[in-house]
């Protein structure tokens, strides 16, 4: 992907502080009031004029031609090993470490493990679950060798069963609401779907709903230009909810297959965050009642459990269908992809383990399981 290398968008602003949530900024509740297109310009307010052609001048398609996704020279398996590799690194020194001062399982070598997991940020709770899955096992445990089979086994069992990729099929436009705080990597984690979803040869749109940051809206319009995808904006400060609906309306008119609606992480205003999040969400449903079919959670790993608070805090306003785990390449707590199986009953469905398209994977619990331990 050569556009991408040489290209790369700006990055985003730095993550919240860990002790910000998201939705605890004052006010009170947004009213679901929004407007059909024909009542709103790209400002917010509507001129009369304007009226016949918001949702269609909103709509920019690049000139520029979209290059195909190039040949995973690197591989799937080597992208996340690499990606994995200070928490691979942590996990197995210290276990060898562990096994070389503890020749069995007892109560030291326990408390040991449970400091190496803590460490990788598999959480409190998960790694007490864990230890008391490898205490089950002792009689199989002869060597560090041994610990780590058990060890991989156990994990592996915990992450079954919640994983997947939703199929953007059924009803179209399939809709993609993308939710998550600002820093986390929302924006070039809608550029590289956009790109897996034009790789698979399906017509995209990408409303950016996030009008609070105009840097956002300039990096979702480089990465549209570049994937090939059509692209709905207002004007800065407008309301999100309009862009949402005008994003949809526009997709319907145009035959989109996938529109992934950017939003806010964090507001300028007094109004709260997870009430606007809601109020979008409306809007989509007031042109398509099931939709939108998915609202994707974007995380960063190099927040460890405050990532979990964060899902929490969406999940309870949204009711978040999936996450995307983003930044797993730059620290050493990949530990908190156990934790969030563990502790969340939300799938896990894309990992972030790099900065090129190919290195936002569909998250697969054998081949993270694999490069976390080989």
């Amino acid at each position: 992907m050569s556009w991408f290398r040489k290209n790369k968008p700006p990055q985003e602003d730095t993550p919240a502080a860990a002790g910000e949530v998201p939705g605890t900024s004052e006010g009170g509740p947004v009213p679901d009031d929004t407007p059909a297109p024909e009542a709103m310009s790209s400002g917010g307010q509507h001129d009369p004029a304007d009226s016949a052609s918001s949702a269609s001048a909103a709509v920019q398609t690049p000139s520029t031609k979209r290059t195909e996704p190039g040949e995973d020279t690197g591989g799937i398996f080597k992208r996340l090993r690499r990606g994995l590799a200070k928490t691979r690194q942590l996990l197995t020194t210290d276990l060898d470490d562990l096994f070389a001062e503890n020749k069995s399982v007892d109560d030291d070598m326990l408390d040991g493990l449970e400091e190496i997991l803590i460490t990788a940020d598999i959480g409190v709770q998960t790694a007490t679950d864990l230890m008391q899955r490898v205490s089950r096992n002792a009689s199989r445990i002869g060597d560090a060798a041994a610990l780590k089979k058990v060890l991989r086994e156990e994990i592996l069992d915990l992450l079954a069963g919640k994983s997947q990729e939703r199929e953007a099929g059924g009803s179209r436009p399939h809709v993609i609401m993308v939710v998550g705080v600002n820093g986390v990597g929302k924006t070039t984690t809608i550029g590289k779907l956009a790109a897996r979803f034009l790789g698979e040869k399906k017509k995209v749109l990408i409303a950016a709903a996030d009008t609070f940051r105009a840097a956002a809206v300039e990096q979702l319009a480089i990465w549209a230009e570049r994937a090939g995808a059509d692209f709905v904006r207002h004007k800065d400060g407008a309301d999100p909810a309009a862009v949402a609906y005008d994003g949809i309306e526009a997709a319907c008119a145009r035959n989109a297959d996938v529109v992934l609606v950017d939003t806010a992480g964090r507001l300028h205003t007094k109004i709260n965050l997870m009430e606007e999040l809601k109020k979008i969400k409306r809007s989509i449903a007031k042109i398509m009642p099931d939709a939108p079919q998915e609202v994707l959670l974007v995380l960063d790993a190099t927040t460890g459990q405050n990532a979990l608070s964060q899902a929490k805090l969406f999940n309870e306003a949204l009711q978040v269908t999936g996450i995307a785990l983003t930044k797993l390449d730059g620290t050493a707590k990949g530990g908190i992809v156990i934790s969030i199986h563990d502790r969340l009953n939300i799938p896990l469905q894309y990992v972030g383990v790099g900065e090129t398209i190919e290195d936002l994977q569909v998250f697969d619990p054998h081949r993270f399981v694999d490069a976390l331990f080989t």
